[in-house]
């Protein structure tokens, strides 16, 4: 089965948190993805998504549909060019939050991707990969 071409998706508005939400479903769905680990994905989009929107003023995501001959999955950029994160390693603690949340969004996603990965520039935004695979 081929592989669709990436998408990518801009996140200004809580609407657009509906469509990332939406979209990662639908590539989950393309690449396979049982129906719990397209619940995790979507899941820890909903996460970085919202933490692009609420710390960012908003972003971007492309979401690829990945395949590399023995698994397939889903791989997710979430990109933004708000502020940076001071302490990374104190913000992908449990519990940690700068705002109202429960402090679970980027330990969230961790712990829903069978990768993660995050790179923040303070003045110069954040960028968080994830995947799932089938």
């Amino acid at each position: 089965m081929p592989t669709p071409p990436p998408d990518r998706l801009t996140i200004r508005t809580s609407d657009d948190v509906v469509v990332v939400r939406q979209q990662v479903r639908a590539r989950a769905i393309q690449a396979g993805l049982g129906l719990v680990d397209q619940t995790k994905i979507v899941t820890a989009a909903s996460e970085l998504a919202r933490n692009a929107l609420d710390y960012a003023g908003g972003g971007t995501v492309t979401l690829t549909v990945i395949d590399d001959g023995i698994k397939r999955g889903i791989r997710l950029v979430f990109e933004d060019q708000g502020p940076g994160i001071p302490d990374l390693q104190l913000a992908l603690k449990d519990g940690y939050t700068t705002g109202n949340g429960l402090g679970l969004g980027l330990s969230g996603a961790k712990r829903l991707s069978n990768e993660f990965f995050v790179e923040s520039t303070l003045g110069v935004g954040t960028r968080v990969t994830i995947a799932r695979w089938k």
